[in-house]
């Protein structure tokens, strides 16, 4: 069984300039992904798929593989499915197989070992599963204080429940998507149009460790819950 982690890190984000470099608790942000992926026994290979020279110099220098994706699929457009795709094919090509498909962003510095382990374990725990994601609990339900603007302008909820509820506690749990981890097969991601298109499966990380660093305050608060972490730890 050869699992193969990959991170997925093109050059051109806006919202940060240069963020998968960026330093982040002394290092370059990407470089937290990388280093927790060698850290992990069950993981052969790391990967690092970008369109980007400084990214791919970083990269190399903490141990990951390149893989050249083509300018096409590092848009702001460009869907990471078809990055998945293309990553699968290119290193089929180049003669490398392997059973599990990892994927590690780079804006979810915070992870654990556990929580990757986790999504692995659990994909396997059951032939059922096609893909496990991890998620942190929500703070809001679209069955609660969530809201859409109607087509007569009003606002209203965002799903309507069969029956009133009078509180969060009332309404169904609901979950927030992270970017801790994704665990598949290379299989499910070349015949499907998507993640949601086979049996999904999650894995539940505290919210601390969940952040996925998508603009300035993102990358603020990470890194002060960075910065406690090691303060614990020394």
């Amino acid at each position: 069984m050869k699992n193969f982690a990959f991170i997925f890190a093109r050059g051109g984000s806006k919202g940060i300039p240069r963020k998968n470099i960026k330093s982040f608790g002394g290092k370059p942000l990407i470089a937290h992904s990388i280093e927790i992926a060698k850290e992990i026994e069950i993981i052969d290979e790391v990967f690092v798929s970008t369109d980007n020279n400084e990214i791919k110099k970083v990269a190399e220098e903490f141990g990951a593989r390149i893989i050249h994706r083509p300018p096409g699929l590092a848009t702001d457009h460009s869907p990471e499915w078809l990055s998945w795709k293309h990553a699968i094919e290119y290193l089929s090509d180049e003669g490398l197989f392997f059973d599990t498909f990892i994927s590690l962003p780079a804006t979810s510095p915070l992870r654990a070992k556990i929580d990757v382990t986790a999504c692995i374990n659990k994909l396997y725990s059951s032939p059922s599963f096609d893909l496990i994601i991890s998620v942190s609990k929500s703070a809001r339900s679209p069955y609660f204080n969530m809201i859409k603007k109607n087509d007569s302008g009003y606002s209203e909820l965002l799903i309507r429940p069969k029956k009133n509820i009078n509180n969060r506690q009332e309404a169904p749990e609901v979950f927030d998507m992270t970017t801790v981890c994704y665990a598949t097969s290379p299989g499910y991601i070349i015949d499907s149009p998507g993640l949601f298109y086979g049996n999904v499966g999650h894995v539940l990380v505290p919210k601390d460790r969940a952040i996925d660093i998508d603009d300035p305050f993102d990358f603020k608060i990470a890194e002060l819950i960075f910065k406690d972490i090691r303060n614990v730890k020394e």
